[in-house]
């Protein structure tokens, strides 16, 4: 019914592409708006994380100075360079995200030996980025709250009713699309940004010596007098570069020159300014007064009568970030289960205008849960940074592994150029997640535990797909033999039957079943199979190809990129090759189900196999997922052996 392609290299530029279209400058504010939020909302707790974490460093100048040092070169050489500068140049007409990478790549070199390893990688980056989902939302809202206690601190017991509220009302306000809410994302986020720029330069004015922590030196002298301690800060400093892959996943929607332009002239620089501002006002302060604002020196840039509008605003904008990662596990979802990783899901589309808003219940409620389970499991952010980072710089690592296909293989780089850009990647990528791995005992396990449980449903769907087709492929009949000797024995009837075909070889199982049981032939059978190519869009002249087999039989052939939700009916009516228009109230479609039966065949394991059943059973109908009209479906079931 649904297969996917790894075959034609579309190499015009655009082809199968679509264009976003909008000024530059009003893009810069939508991306500010969705892309930075994550990253945006750093500053309420990376600084203080450093400090006041698990690891706990002395608020004295030669940390502070050493702590920036690292925040700055991490953002130079990790968003800067290593994002924005180079992977976003890899996208895939037009898409980014580690799958829209993954695709890529095995569309340029089908045949390298190495591929199974590159898609198990980019099929890993995405289970830590769902991971990363459900840690984003808890992390950031529960931060934002916690400065309600800033403000005064009788507010600590309802810190934590307070962000499950807002969570819970996140989550329920999915279902009814967020393209209105969205249209104030931008302005809200500039206003953030803004107001980050100036609360840092308040106090950097009053210690504008800070502005020597953009000095490498200052991170290497860490490293040289507190080794061990500057080791272990790595692991809350790379807070403040999380959401530096949203830049590339959410390409797709703003295109790469608007993000550039908002990262280097707008964000980077506010970012930097805040968090100068909270090294100024600390370094500023005698050591006792420092050591109680080090616990929340974010919202202490602010004076007393600005801190609770500073408290609400830093809630809208958790609120902006936690929207747009969970945006981010929608789209993920669907070039997931389009590229063949993941079972049919129900996907609802939340805007007329915008095909990228999409609403995935299943997913919204699976995020939902957790993310109320990790609340009120670790019931404070500080606890909350124990575990988070693991995953972001896991699916960092990994992306510098995918570039490092691309230099060499894609874009043929010189070779000590690609060789040094990627060891200083790797480098920091390495350092990055090794000071990560010091919280698997205290959190750090949990977004493992969740990308190992949905590497092993991804793989095991993948590949359970597979086997089932071959499955379906041996005891196919050729095509030929079949309408031979149906084709005039057989009684016809009028109308259209559409048989659904995973396989664009053989008889459908459906169609013998139907001959079977029913004996008829209609006048017009249509063997038609929806192929989900490794571009996002296919261009509509290139969505149906035809072939005339004799006897009144065809094979159709329907292609989709796997940004596309297929509409089979849709593309029915621009058919123009197969006799007469396709009346929808005069055409019969025919579904195959399987009943799978694990068995001893070698494949995969039973539990494994037992875990594939599941999901199959357990999918939305292909009825449903490729929008045939209920009333003319017949479904015939049957029993297959993997």
């Amino acid at each position: 019914m649904m297969t996917t392609s790894s075959e034609a290299d579309h190499s015009t530029p655009h082809q199968g592409g679509h264009h976003v279209q909008g000024s530059l400058l009003g893009l810069a504010v939508s991306a500010v708006g969705i892309v930075f939020g994550d990253i945006g909302t750093s500053p309420i707790y990376a600084f203080r994380e450093t400090f006041n974490g698990h690891h706990r460093l002395a608020p004295d100048p030669m940390h502070i100075y050493g702590v920036l040092s690292l925040i700055f070169w991490s953002m130079m050489i990790v968003v800067t360079i290593k994002y924005v500068s180079i992977i976003m140049r890899a996208d895939n007409k037009g898409e980014g995200g580690s799958l829209a990478l993954l695709a890529l790549i095995n569309r340029k070199s089908p045949d390298a030996k190495w591929s199974t390893s590159i898609v198990l990688l980019g099929v890993f980056a995405t289970a830590l980025f769902y991971g990363d989902s459900m840690i984003t939302p808890a992390m950031s809202v529960l931060s934002a709250s916690e400065g309600l206690m800033v403000v005064n601190p009788g507010f600590e017991p309802f810190v934590l009713p307070i962000s499950v509220a807002i969570l819970v009302g996140l989550f329920m306000i999915q279902a009814h699309g967020t393209a209105k809410v969205g249209m104030l994302f931008g302005p809200i986020m500039v206003v953030y940004f803004i107001v980050l720029a100036v609360l840092g330069l308040m106090h950097i004015v009053n210690a504008p010596e800070i502005l020597w922590a953009l000095n490498p030196w200052y991170a290497y002298k860490f490293f040289l007098v507190d080794g061990v301690k500057a080791f272990l800060a790595l692991g809350s400093v790379v807070l403040a570069v999380t959401g530096a892959e949203a830049l590339y996943a959410d390409m797709g929607h703003f295109g790469r020159n608007p993000i550039r332009v908002s990262w280097l002239f707008f964000v980077l620089p506010g970012l930097m300014l805040n968090y100068l501002g909270q090294g100024a006002m600390i370094v500023s302060m005698d050591p006792a007064t420092a050591a109680t604002a080090i616990t929340n020196p974010f919202f202490l840039l602010a004076p007393d009568s600005f801190r609770l509008p500073l408290v609400i605003l830093a809630i809208m904008a958790t609120i902006i970030a936690s929207q747009a990662v969970i945006s981010g596990a929608f789209s993920l979802t669907q070039q997931a289960i389009q590229l063949g990783f993941m079972p049919r899901l129900r996907i609802a589309h939340t805007s007329a205008r915008a095909a990228g808003q999409i609403y995935i219940p299943t997913i919204n409620w699976a995020l939902m849960v957790m993310v109320i389970t990790l609340v009120l499991m670790f019931r404070s952010s500080s606890n909350l940074a124990a575990a988070y980072g693991i995953a972001v710089t896991g699916a960092m690592f990994i992306d510098t592994c995918l570039l490092a296909v691309v230099l060499f293989v894609l874009w043929g780089w010189n070779k000590p150029v690609a060789v040094a850009a990627l060891t200083m990647f790797l480098i920091v990528d390495v350092a990055y997640f090794a000071a990560n791995l010091t919280k698997v005992p205290d959190g750090g396990w949990f977004p493992l535990f969740v990308g190992l449980i949905i590497f092993t449903l991804l793989t095991s769907w993948s590949r359970g797909r597979k086997l089932m087709m071959e499955r379906m492929q041996e005891a196919a009949m050729p095509l030929s033999i079949f309408i031979k000797s149906a084709a005039n024995s057989a009684s016809r009837v009028p109308g259209t039957a559409v048989f659904m075909t995973s396989t664009p070889e053989g008889v459908p199982h459906a169609l013998l079943h139907n001959l079977k049981h029913n004996k008829v032939l209609h006048e017009r059978v249509v063997l038609l199979t929806v192929r989900i190519e490794d571009v996002p869009y296919i261009e509509t002249g290139n969505r149906c190809s035809m072939s005339d087999l004799g006897q009144g039989f065809y094979r159709m052939m329907i292609r989709y990129g796997f940004m596309e939700e297929p509409d089979v009916p849709a593309a029915l009516k621009t058919a123009d090759r197969c006799g007469a228009a396709f009346n929808m109230m005069d055409t019969s479609f025919f579904l195959a189900r399987q009943t799978l039966l694990p068995s001893s065949r070698p494949g995969m394991a039973i539990w494994r196999e037992h875990l594939f059943a599941w999901m199959l059973r357990n999918a939305e109908s292909a009825m449903e997922f490729f929008r045939l009209p209920t009333n003319r479906v017949v479904e015939l079931g049957s029993q297959l052996e993997i």
